[in-house]
C-alpha cells in the first residue's frame, strides 16, 4: 500500500504534466514544498503536492475531495489563488481569504508559507532579481494575512532572512 504522500506526489505529477517551473519540471516545486512541510507531518505534505492542483490545472476541489478527502480539498481552495485580472487583485483576494482562516484549517496557511519560501529560495537560485522583488513588495500583505504567531515560526524566520536586501 502506497502512502498518501506518494499518491498525492504521483496525482499532481499526472495533473501537473508537462508543465514547467522555472525551467524545470513542475514537480520539482512541488518537491521544494513539500520537502519545507516534511516536520509539519504527513497531511501538510499531501497539501504541499497539491497546493497548485486546482490554480494551475484543470484539476478540481471535488477532485481532491474524492481522492484525499474534504479536508486536504478544503486547505488545496484556501491557498488558490482567487481569479481575478491581475496579480495585485488575485492576491487582495487570496490574502482576505486567509486572513479569515480559523484554527481548523490553519494548515493551509502553513502550506502557504512554504510555498512561499520554496518561491523565493528558486528566485535566489535563478539570480531572478524581480521576482525577488515582487515577493519583497507583497510580504507585509502576506504576512498580514497568513502569519499566525506560532503556527510555524521557522518558515517565517527562514522567509523573512531569504527576503533581506
Amino acid at each position: 500500500m502506497i502512502s498518501p504522500v506518494t499518491r498525492a506526489r504521483r496525482f499532481a505529477a499526472s495533473a501537473h504534466g508537462e508543465q514547467k517551473y522555472n525551467r524545470e519540471p513542475y514537480l520539482s516545486h512541488l518537491d521544494a514544498v513539500v520537502a519545507l512541510l516534511a516536520p509539519y507531518g504527513e497531511t501538510a505534505q499531501v497539501v504541499g503536492y497539491l497546493h497548485d492542483f486546482i490554480e494551475d490545472t484543470a484539476g478540481t476541489h471535488q477532485a481532491i475531495a474524492a481522492e484525499f478527502g474534504k479536508f486536504v480539498a478544503d486547505c488545496v481552495a484556501i491557498v488558490t489563488d482567487e481569479p481575478a485580472s491581475t496579480r495585485r487583485e488575485r492576491k487582495e483576494l487570496t490574502h482576505a481569504k486567509m486572513s479569515r482562516v480559523t484554527r481548523e484549517h490553519e494548515l493551509a496557511l502553513i502550506v502557504k508559507a512554504a510555498d512561499r519560501l520554496a518561491n523565493v529560495q528558486a528566485s535566489q537560485a535563478a539570480e531572478s532579481a524581480a521576482w525577488l522583488a515582487m515577493y519583497r513588495r507583497e510580504q507585509a500583505d502576506f504576512r498580514a494575512a497568513a502569519y499566525r504567531p506560532g503556527l510555524c515560526d521557522e518558515l517565517w524566520a527562514q522567509l523573512e532572512v531569504a527576503l533581506r536586501p
